[in-house]
């Protein structure tokens, strides 16, 4: 009973398993021209059989499904193959123009499906064999941008045969294709804003066997490319046959004649040593692989700097410590006469330094602290420290003073020389000193000249 009961819960988790796993399918075979739009729509409708329907009838076209798009064997698609869907509610579409190095070559794309709804998945092959056309390159090529259409909107075969036909009205060519289609978006543009009926923009690249007409050619005119450089919109006299379902920006029109171009020729250099030649398989580099010395290195980045600096410093040693003068080498170097003359200056300079230091001044009374002699009070000095002092006299006279004894004034002692010439003591000194200066002057001129 017991092995009944675990044999049957293995075959539901079996069938649960199966279930989610992804179904593969057939291929499905394109054949799109080399240098002509190919566009192929991933349509929801094909891959809602893959997955159960809602429980409730009528619900199975509100499955939400998503499609991611890969070349076999890599994780992303091939670099002229591209791919949009807006919403999970929407279908999604591959577009691009291939060209004529793809030739020849299948290009098989897997197409996985999701189903947002039950997390289920379906793959498909989408097999294209680029076929190569005696019509490309086509020597005229146009590219308009439309203002009021995204890329989804412009690949519709009914918006797009509707274009080539207003470009075929204007352009009156025998053969005229649908080169390229650009989303606006791809080309640095802005995403539009929220607003209703307000677009990104697409570029549509056209080709055709005949040189451009009359109508294209006015875009050239200097009028409207002064128009253009003042952003303003260029007269066009074929415009209002576009107008009425394409917005067309004539200043981004662009004319190009390939038979006029001139071929660029880009010379590839020779694979070196780490570069993989275009085909074949990679081999990576033995294991086995030499140590490399450093030894060496090293030497020449820090053995040649340090050994600069040691040089350097004791060529600056030497000449710091080594190659000094001194004191009496410079006194046999230097004549007497000079010797002598700066002995006097430094002698008297030293007179008057130590002359300075004696010299005695007396404070003025003002300064001096008063106190009263009989309770011992002392009293500050007469002006305070917020009183104004400019206009007054140093030295107050004794009748403004009450209750104060008269300081005796301190008188500074009488050099001998000012005493013997009845000098004033003020003056005094420093006319002693400047005499024993000129005398010493004189005294070194008299011993000069014998």
């Amino acid at each position: 009973m017991e092995q009944s009961m675990a044999l049957q819960r293995r075959r539901t988790l079996y069938r649960d398993v199966v279930t989610i796993l992804s179904r593969s399918h057939a291929d499905r075979n394109v054949y799109p021209s080399a240098g002509v739009l190919f566009v192929h729509v991933l349509e929801r409708e094909y891959f809602k059989g893959e997955f159960p329907p809602y429980p409730k009838s009528g619900d199975a076209s509100n499955d939400p499904i998503t499609f991611n798009t890969n070349l076999m064997g890599y994780p992303d698609r091939p670099g002229w193959l591209r791919y949009i869907q807006r919403t999970p509610l929407s279908d999604g579409v591959l577009y691009g123009s291939p060209t004529a190095e793809h030739v020849g070559k299948p290009t098989v794309i897997e197409i996985t499906a999701y189903n947002r709804r039950t997390f289920e998945t379906a793959r498909h092959n989408l097999v294209i064999n680029i076929m190569a056309t005696e019509e490309f390159p086509l020597p005229y090529q146009a590219e308009f941008y439309i203002k009021n259409m995204n890329v989804e909107e412009m690949l519709a075969s009914e918006v797009l045969g509707d274009f080539l036909g207003a470009v075929k009205n204007v352009w009156q060519p025998e053969r005229l294709n649908a080169i390229n289609i650009t989303s606006a978006l791809d080309r640095g543009g802005r995403v539009p804003l929220p607003i209703n009926n307000l677009k990104e923009g697409v570029y549509v690249m056209v080709g055709a066997d005949v040189p451009f007409s009359s109508c294209l050619r006015e875009v050239e005119s200097p009028h409207n490319q002064l128009r253009c450089s003042q952003e303003m919109e260029p007269a066009i006299s074929c415009d209002k046959k576009f107008r009425a379902q394409f917005h067309i920006d004539w200043c981004k029109i662009s004319l190009v004649d390939i038979n006029k171009v001139v071929p660029v020729y880009i010379t590839r250099p020779d694979p070196g040593t780490g570069i993989l030649p275009d085909f074949g398989e990679y081999k990576p580099p033995s294991e086995f692989l030499k140590s490399r010395d450093y030894f060496s290195d090293f030497l020449v980045t820090l053995g040649v700097p340090s050994a600069v600096a040691v040089v350097l410093f004791f060529i600056l040693g030497y000449t710091m410590c080594f190659r000094r003068e001194g004191v009496e080498k410079r006194n046999m170097q230097t004549p007497d006469i000079q010797l002598v003359h700066h002995s006097s200056i430094q002698k008297s300079s030293k007179e008057l330094r130590s002359m300075s230091k004696n010299r005695e001044i007396s404070w003025p009374l003002s300064t001096l602290p008063v106190f009263n002699p009989v309770s011992g009070e002392v009293v500050p000095p007469i002006h305070p420290d917020n009183y104004e002092t400019t206009s007054m006299p140093l030295m107050q006279t004794q009748a403004n003073l009450q209750n104060q004894i008269t300081i005796p004034q301190q008188r500074p002692s009488v050099h001998p020389f000012c005493a013997q010439l009845q000098l004033h003591p003020v003056g005094c000194p420093l006319l002693h000193e400047i005499t024993n200066w000129r005398l010493s002057a004189l005294l070194w001129t008299w011993r000069s000249a014998a």
